[in-house]
């Protein structure tokens, strides 16, 4: 099988990691809402949750071209079970992102976990790294990694013999700060994840995350946070 062929499996089988992180997180409140699938892609099923909103950037491409960056000594063990699990399983929306390998390149398991540090992610539940709030893990993780391939997890005594076409970001919601915040600490940190290992950022159909997309998924959280503002008091009648 060609690597670009690996690439589109993987990203196929990302689907299914996230609709079981939606199992072991919790039922969601609402179904997740369909979405058109673009012409270039109607031999991709698309199987993971969407945001529900319109096409990515018309005419986005990826630049598969360069070699993956090679890094380093690990220093990382068996997981805390409990650091980075949602201290409630209800959500109601995911927002997923990758990170994908370019063209004739895989992501390497020991790379994969030395940038996870630098960007300040953490290995936890689920045996996959999270980001969590400052000072306040007990809340649960602002937004998750994975690895798109089966079990999704990282196996750490074995992370030196992994490699990955992509890894696949979430972001369930409610998260433990507004929406809107969530995005705006995922994006650098998945962009600084994709700098790290010479990759590309795709979106959730699989386009190259552009400007348009962006500003769309922001415009989709800003209405996503008004929605679950707490509803204003109202004054008491003067009798």
């Amino acid at each position: 099988m060609s690597d670009v062929a690996m690439l589109r499996v993987g990203i196929l089988i990302a689907g299914v990691i996230l609709l079981a992180a939606i199992f072991i997180f919790g039922r969601p409140k609402k179904p997740s809402q369909g979405r058109r699938v673009e012409s270039g892609e109607r031999d991709l099923a698309r199987v993971e949750p969407s945001l529900g909103a319109e096409s990515a950037d018309k005419g986005a491409t990826v630049d598969y071209s360069s070699e993956a960056v090679t890094q380093p000594e690990l220093g990382l063990g068996a997981s805390d079970t409990e650091l980075g699990k949602r201290p409630n399983g209800d959500f109601d929306k995911i927002v997923s992102l990758y990170v994908a390998a370019r063209a004739g390149q895989m992501l390497r398991g020991e790379d994969i976990v030395v940038a996870a540090e630098k960007t300040g992610l953490t290995f936890g539940h689920m045996n996959v790294f999270h980001r969590l709030v400052e000072n306040h893990p007990e809340r649960g993780p602002v937004f998750s990694m994975a690895n798109i391939l089966q079990p999704g997890s990282f196996d750490m005594s074995a992370i030196r013999e992994l490699q990955t076409p992509a890894i696949a970001y979430f972001l369930t919601l409610p998260a433990p700060m507004s929406a809107l915040d969530a995005w705006e600490m995922l994006l650098p940190n998945v962009q600084r994840m994709a700098e790290l290992l010479d990759a590309v950022v795709l979106d959730d159909s699989r386009n190259a995350l552009g400007r348009q997309r962006i500003q769309h998924i922001r415009e989709e959280l800003r209405a996503y946070d008004r929605q679950h503002e707490a509803p204003p008091l109202t004054k008491a009648p003067r009798w």
